[in-house]
């Protein structure tokens, strides 16, 4: 049985969250002038998350939310585990604020020293909640959950800051039987840049035609 969940954890937290993102920068919305993305798609959004940890108040609303969440989905579990490298500060931050051991998990092993792809200590069969920053197609996501089942670590579940909501996410995070939330997502993120006029009716058909085909999407 798949156990996918592709949630926000809070209504009001999904329309605050996306309301700090914008405020900050962390995501860029440029309908007319798109950003290219490293795998070559055109898109009308940016978003880095790695701006919060130079917003001390911000960081701290989003590791306390991330934290609250854990405790009452999956108590505690015995490690925080982030991905590198964009959910190394916020995944250390969360296990700061639980009491809980860090480690953290890069795209492939090292190919020098102990050549470790897990950095930090655990112990096989113990469980822990992995924190990522950003939910795109979710490949680089899973392919550190893969490692962490390769090492005997029982993955309770995945939190992230933000999704895109794609279909292909949808599909690879079933297919590995992962459960993911999210503290907001691209159909809040567009509700609240059109209520505070951050966007205008144009600009948000064209978000909206972009999400549903990514892939294929130009600006023309």
């Amino acid at each position: 049985m798949l156990i996918f969940a592709n949630m926000i954890i809070d209504k009001h937290i999904a329309r605050q969250a996306a309301k700090i993102l914008l405020q900050i920068n962390a995501i860029k919305l440029s309908p007319k002038d798109p950003f290219t993305w490293a795998s070559g798609w055109n898109s009308p959004i940016y978003c880095d998350n790695r701006i919060i940890l130079s917003f001390p108040p911000i960081r701290n609303y989003v590791r306390e939310e991330m934290a609250k969440f854990i405790e009452r989905e999956y108590g505690k579990p015995d490690a925080i585990a982030g991905v590198a490298t964009g959910a190394i500060g916020i995944g250390m931050l969360v296990a700061e604020y639980l009491g809980l051991p860090f480690i953290y998990v890069r795209p492939e092993a090292k190919g020098h020293g102990r050549q470790n792809q897990i950095e930090g200590f655990i112990e096989g069969g113990q469980n822990v909640v992995v924190i990522e920053d950003l939910i795109s197609t979710g490949k680089s996501s899973l392919n550190a959950v893969k490692a962490l089942k390769e090492a005997n670590i029982n993955v309770k579940g995945m939190i992230a800051i933000f999704t895109y909501g794609f279909e292909v996410a949808k599909t690879n995070f079933e297919s590995e039987n992962i459960k993911l939330h999210t503290l907001s997502n691209y159909e809040n993120l567009l509700i609240e840049a059109a209520e505070t006029n951050y966007i205008n009716e144009d600009q948000l058909e064209t978000l909206s035609a972009w999400n549903s085909n990514p892939s294929e999407w130009n600006a023309s």
